[in-house]
């Protein structure tokens, strides 16, 4: 079942999420319907308050990401094939350069922009099954993890850009809050009239 994609200035956006047990109610269906939304939306990346869950569970798949014209051949074979859920994952350790990738996000839709993450990420997780791993991540999937785990930590990827660029959006920002996106998917928006 394709979910409504919560829009940005829902404060469920901005909950640290919880950690779930095995037996949280209808998990595999809720997974199945996440994949299904993510899918829907053409997104490699959703997380479970953007779906209105404050549980720590995000689902990732980069294959869509891997046909980009702007990567390498290395880029591409790493992205190829890579789908994961993560449930009460737990960052162990980030290292390396911080590097600029242009981002955007389900929630915030037509909007993009540079953000600096590290290169290389340690993370504790429990898969679809509950079994607990810890496995190291590096370039293109350690973004994409970091930047779905921030959804469950309450952040944003506009929290990491300058003020500058904040200003700049702004407006857009509004326009989402209000309703006034026009995505291709379905959203649930925070001051649409008419709710």
């Amino acid at each position: 079942m394709i979910l409504p994609i919560v829009g940005y200035g829902d404060p469920v956006l901005r909950k640290v999420c919880n950690d779930i047990s095995a037996d949280y109610p209808n998990l595999k269906e809720f997974i199945s319907n996440m994949y299904e939304t993510m899918y829907n939306a053409y997104g490699v990346g959703l997380a479970a308050p953007q779906v209105g869950e404050t549980i720590r569970l995000f689902v990732i798949d980069t294959e869509p990401f891997s046909d980009s014209e702007d990567l390498t051949k290395e880029e591409k074979e790493q992205l190829s094939g890579f789908k994961q859920t993560f449930i009460n994952a737990k960052m162990i350790k980030e290292e390396g350069e911080e590097w600029a990738f242009n981002e955007g996000c389900l929630s915030i839709p037509d909007v993009r922009e540079d953000v600096y993450r590290h290169e290389k990420i340690t993370l504790e997780y429990y898969d679809e099954n509950f079994n607990k791993k810890t496995e190291v991540y590096d370039g293109l999937i350690a973004r994409v993890i970091q930047h779905e785990y921030d959804h469950i930590e309450g952040i944003l990827f506009t929290d990491k850009i300058a003020m500058l660029k904040k200003t700049l959006i702004k407006k857009k920002l509004q326009n989402i809050m209000d309703g006034k996106a026009r995505p291709d998917y379905r959203m649930r928006f925070c001051n649409k009239k008419g709710r």
